[in-house]
């Protein structure tokens, strides 16, 4: 199992289902704000997504939603709560002074909203601008200390189904991932790759 987020990774081996010593941090990745090239937009980054006309963001449930709110918390525009998923869009947009805030269901549809024009700024993952260097201009590289890491971690999942065979391939998938090649394509598409 291949995750964008630590929480689905805790559940299942809070729950026993990896296999023992196989869970390892893959790739970090950085939370960014996003506009079109060339839009004119007053925002400068999170501190100041006040002044869009309009903002593209994954609701709550969706780790690039929660990693945002979790920066609008930090940076005290959004208040501290116990559970940031659980802040809905409209609490957003509230804290931002009313913006039309179009709400996405993934980072993708947000990067395509922005792209489209549809919507003036968004926030993505740095590694979801990978390919749209001539589109997008990137506003902000949103600094961990307001988001905390975004780890990618991997990790094998018991199954007694499945043959020897089987199993083999899952371990040598994890080394693959966690090699020094894989490292360099990660790299190439704008993951941290020095994680623990």
């Amino acid at each position: 199992f291949f995750s964008a987020a630590q929480k689905q990774m805790d559940t299942l081996e809070g729950e026993g289902n990896l296999v023992e010593g196989s869970r390892k941090n893959v790739v970090n990745n950085q939370l960014c704000v996003i506009t079109l090239k060339d839009s004119g937009t007053k925002v400068t980054g999170l501190e100041t997504l006040k002044d869009a006309k309009s903002i593209a963001l994954a609701d709550g449930t969706v780790p690039v939603g929660k990693y945002t709110r979790q920066a609008l918390v930090a940076l005290k525009i959004l208040p501290e709560t116990e559970d940031v998923s659980k802040i809905t869009t409209r609490e957003v947009s509230e804290a931002l002074g009313g913006v039309e805030i179009s709400e996405q269901s993934n980072v993708s549809k947000v990067l395509a909203a922005v792209v489209e024009g549809s919507s003036e700024v968004g926030t993505t993952y740095y590694s979801d601008t990978y390919g749209y260097e001539d589109k997008v201009q990137i506003l902000e590289k949103v600094p961990y200390d307001l988001t905390g890491n975004v780890i990618y971690p991997i990790a094998q999942i018991k199954n007694e189904e499945a043959s020897q065979e089987e199993q083999d391939v899952a371990k040598d998938f994890i080394a693959f991932v966690t090699s020094d090649n894989a490292k360099t394509t990660f790299q190439k598409y704008y993951f941290d790759t020095d994680v623990k």
